[in-house]
């Protein structure tokens, strides 16, 4: 009788135990670049925390702080969210890639994830991003078909391979159908800043340049060519109503399946960097609606069919930009005749195609 109450208790006692553990809350933290309202990239990766929420409920606790700058206040609030007990972290920004390389190897219980960078280190920090190039190659074939200037503009945070690809990719789609245009690109060195690039994309018109398009994180130079009677594009989310006669289409970043199934993954216990597929971490495309555009819209109808014709190819894996053969503006060869570029050539893409009129910065 007293073996049998023994085992009558001890059974109660694992199962209040059990009990709390899974009552415990998964503690999910976001660590910005810019303000959760730029109405652009930290608005969408902002978004995709709140689809963790709708999709866990009280199994998970989520937190973000905005405006976190690069180098040491990165590794400081990466450093401080470890130490309050988060079970994973998301850094959303190029630059916090080193900062969170070094947190990670002093905390390895906890799983750290980087947007767009191209470095994991295999046990408890992935790497993942979105073939946004995509949808900028598209823009550029609209870009191209109606500029009246045959000189079409970018906006440019940061020399970095992830901007250079997109003005890259743009270009190539401008080109692909208008053999006479051109790009200017200026180069602003913040990723939010609504007065600098107002301020830039005002510049480039000035220049007589046509079609805006931006790889920072306001509406502002959208709004710009809205004022001038001009056209643009999106960034990272639909911003028509900023510009509802200036948007062509956007660019929309769909951020919250990655970051809904690595929850999953947490909370069942089954974490892993998930970087040994072909093209090693999570490399989202269009095929999987991670990478998305807003309608097409104030523009002739031959140029949207060919913008749809073009995107649906991209899509559906018939079409592929960056394919050679493909020339630096400095002659070399970068990618040989019908060699499709890989994830690890476009992650170090430091160079502008043939046809830029550009040096990039050092």
């Amino acid at each position: 009788m007293n073996l049998l109450k023994l085992i009558a208790t001890s059974l109660v006692a694992i199962t209040l135990s059990m009990s709390a553990f899974a009552g415990e809350k998964v503690k999910v933290g976001f660590v910005y670049v810019g303000p959760t309202g730029d109405h652009g990239w930290t608005y969408r990766h902002d978004i995709g925390r709140q689809q963790i929420e709708e999709a866990f409920g009280d199994q998970v606790e989520t937190h973000y702080i905005e405006s976190v700058g690069y180098g040491a206040d990165a590794t400081r609030v990466f450093t401080q969210m470890a130490m309050q007990g988060y079970d994973i972290i998301f850094g959303t920004s190029f630059g916090y890639m080193d900062p969170m390389m070094e947190v990670a190897a002093k905390f390895p219980n906890v799983k750290f994830e980087h947007a767009t960078g191209y470095k994991d280190n295999g046990t408890n920090m992935a790497n993942y991003g979105l073939r946004l190039y995509q949808a900028r190659h598209v823009q550029g074939v609209i870009a191209g078909m109606m500029t009246k200037t045959n000189k079409i503009c970018y906006v440019a945070a940061y020399p970095i391979p992830e901007v250079i690809r997109e003005i890259n990719t743009y270009y190539l789609g401008a080109k692909s159908v208008n053999p006479d245009v051109d790009i200017d690109i200026v180069w602003v060195y913040t990723w939010y800043d609504p007065g600098k690039e107002k301020d830039a994309a005002d510049a480039l018109m000035n220049q007589g340049c046509d079609m805006i398009a931006q790889h920072t994180d306001s509406p502002a130079p959208l709004q710009a060519a809205e004022d001038r009677g001009l056209f643009g594009f999106g960034q990272a989310s639909d911003q028509i109503r900023f510009a509802p006669k200036a948007q062509l289409t956007a660019t929309i970043d769909n951020w919250g399946p990655y970051y809904v199934e690595k929850v999953r993954q947490v909370i069942e216990g089954t974490w892993t960097p998930g970087c040994d597929g072909p093209d090693g971490c999570y490399f989202g495309h269009m095929n999987d609606g991670s990478v998305g555009m807003a309608p097409f819209t104030n523009m002739p109808d031959d140029v949207r069919a060919k913008a749809q014709a073009v995107k649906d190819a991209i899509r559906d894996g018939e079409y592929f930009a960056f394919t050679g053969p493909i020339k630096d503006n400095k002659g070399n060869l970068q990618l040989a005749d019908g060699v499709i570029a890989d994830r690890a050539h476009l992650d170090s893409m430091m160079y502008y195609v043939e046809g830029i009129d550009a040096e990039l910065p050092e």
